[in-house]
């Protein structure tokens, strides 16, 4: 079975037309992926190709880009479910462009820093404290704890897309695994962003990010969640 693959091309040095797109026609099974037809292509069409991946079994989130207008990973993208003879892939949304399909992921690291997504311990937590998985601090936590940093989720948020100074769902998702976490001894400057004019205030819910996350994470939970908390912090109940 043949289809064509239609792929964003960018190249930033001396390239007026900027991003582009370069139609490939490539052979197809059952069971082939959106990244074999991609590495096909670089290995036997256009070496110059350029996209990310690593581990190709879906469990890394480098091959995250947005296939026939919505984000996936191309590892687990099979061409024989995507409707129509073309497909056509492009790089990430909201992210800079480095070439090709490849963003630079730098604005989504300074997301979380933000909000302060490293644990900080507090002085008299141990140094390897465990949280049982049965506790109501875990159970609480553990639907948000699974994501992988791939960014599908900011790309598809049309927040990010207005403000840049929203952290994005998978900072405000981190955000409230942290706020729940009773060794950590940064949830007071972590409340600082959150109440500020640029953050749970700004979220719509529209859930984007859900319908994307190869996770099956549901960020606007985790924002309501942490909505809640600072409602009672701000009337002083807990």
């Amino acid at each position: 079975m043949a289809a064509v693959l239609r792929v964003s091309r960018y190249t930033p040095d001396a390239d007026a037309r900027g991003e582009r797109y370069e139609e490939f026609d490539v052979d197809t099974g059952p069971e082939t992926t959106v990244l074999d037809a991609l590495v096909d292509i670089q290995r036997t069409a256009d070496s110059t190709l350029a996209f990310r991946y690593a581990c190709r079994v879906g469990m890394c989130g480098s091959c995250a880009m947005v296939i026939n207008g919505r984000e996936r990973w191309a590892c687990r993208t099979r061409i024989a479910s995507l409707k129509g003879a073309t497909v056509t892939v492009r790089p990430l949304y909201h992210f800079p462009l480095i070439r090709d399909l490849v963003v630079d992921m730098t604005p989504f690291r300074a997301r979380m820093a933000t909000v302060g997504a490293a644990l900080t311990r507090t002085p008299d937590a141990p140094e390897y404290a465990i949280v049982s998985r049965e506790s109501a601090e875990r159970r609480e936590i553990d639907e948000a704890i699974e994501c992988i940093g791939c960014g599908m989720c900011v790309s598809a948020c049309t927040m990010v897309a207005r403000n840049e100074r929203f952290p994005g769902p998978a900072a405000l998702n981190r955000a409230f695994t942290l706020q729940r976490d009773h060794r950590d001894a940064d949830t007071d400057a972590r409340w600082s962003v959150l109440l500020s004019d640029d953050a749970l205030a700004r979220c719509h819910g529209q859930g984007n990010c859900t319908d994307v996350c190869p996770m099956e994470l549901a960020p606007p939970t985790s924002i309501l969640r942490l909505r809640r908390m600072a409602t009672r912090r701000l009337l002083g109940i807990g």
